[in-house]
């Protein structure tokens, strides 16, 4: 793309930038193995931390800037913060980050236990559930009572019912672990084919997957001519398949009652978003049993302090 592609300068922003903080703060977890580059991230994630947090600047970047608002709207920016403090606490091990996020303000401002449906799916403009997740991995595995304990019950008790919601054979709450994991399975396997319409919707899979997926790259012939950003136009309006199978990429996929149309034009259904796809890829590394078996419940808190003080080692044995 030759033509101009303009920054949107924004002078406020608790929710872009706090989902910047998460995403560096995460990423720095990841590359431990190379401590420089690790710090560098966690340096960058503090500094958009912290302008997240300012109390000046807490208007929401999609305010007033209709090139934003049109396609993607923020509602908000309290889910953010719950979302950025975990990773940072995660990264870092500060527990101020902690102390934050489990104060009960913060939940109350995100609409954390209020049962909202449209609150329990994860988006691009919803971190809740992804937040609430993650401290409940932290109740769950190292369980740091008091002062955290009952926000993170609150946190842990919201992404219990948020699962369950999902299991619609049930009447009661009468799941276990077994029983999500299939379910997951069972959503893998609807998007690459066991649906009604027997389609994948990742492109490249099987042999009836979209031929007119909703991106320039795939539709534009690779003809060594320069289109300008309408020039584009004609390709995304044919009828004829993409020149260019954009392989691996999922896309947004069918309605409520599985209808798909293979159009560009609706990119509801065929365009590929990076946030559906992270989402894919996560199931997909959940699902796949390579190396050791189990979940890898330490390397994610190796940052943390103790949170109870070592206990002493016993006396030596008595002698008369």
């Amino acid at each position: 793309m030759s033509y101009p592609r303009p920054v949107i300068a924004v002078t406020s922003g608790p929710d872009i930038a706090g989902e910047v903080a998460a995403a560096l703060a995460s990423a720095s977890i990841v590359f431990r193995d190379n401590p420089a580059y690790s710090s560098r991230l966690i340096t960058g994630a503090i500094a958009a931390y912290n302008f997240a947090r300012l109390q000046s600047h807490r208007t929401i970047y999609s305010l007033g800037n209709p090139e934003i608002a049109d396609f993607y709207n923020s509602s908000g920016y309290w889910d953010e913060y719950m979302w950025s403090a975990a990773w940072m606490y995660y990264a870092t091990g500060n527990s101020s980050y902690a102390t934050f996020a489990t104060d009960p303000r913060l939940p109350k401002n995100a609409n954390a236990f209020r049962s909202i449906p449209d609150l329990g799916v994860l988006s691009w403009d919803n971190k809740l559930p992804a937040a609430m997740l993650l401290w409940t991995r932290l109740r769950m595995f190292l369980n740091p009572g008091y002062p955290y304990e009952e926000t993170l019950r609150g946190y842990f008790n919201a992404t219990g019912l948020n699962m369950c919601a999902n299991l619609r054979r049930f009447n009661v709450f009468n799941w276990t672990k077994d029983v999500l994991r299939s379910y997951a399975s069972s959503q893998i396997n609807y998007v690459i084919g066991d649906n009604p319409r027997k389609m994948s919707y990742v492109v490249g899979y099987g042999q009836n997957y979209p031929r007119h997926v909703h991106h320039r790259g795939a539709s534009i012939p690779h003809n060594g001519v320069k289109y300008s950003c309408t020039g584009g136009w004609k390709w995304r309006d044919t009828r004829s398949p993409n020149p260019n199978n954009i392989i691996g990429a999922m896309v947004g996929g069918p309605d409520r009652f599985d209808g798909f149309s293979d159009v560009r034009s609706n990119y509801n259904y065929t365009e590929p978003t990076m946030a559906g796809n992270a989402g894919l890829v996560a199931a997909l590394i959940s699902l796949t049993n390579t190396g050791e078996a189990g979940i890898d419940k330490n390397t994610i808190f190796s940052s943390l302090p103790p949170f109870f003080p070592p206990v002493s080692p016993p006396p030596p044995p008595w002698k008369p």
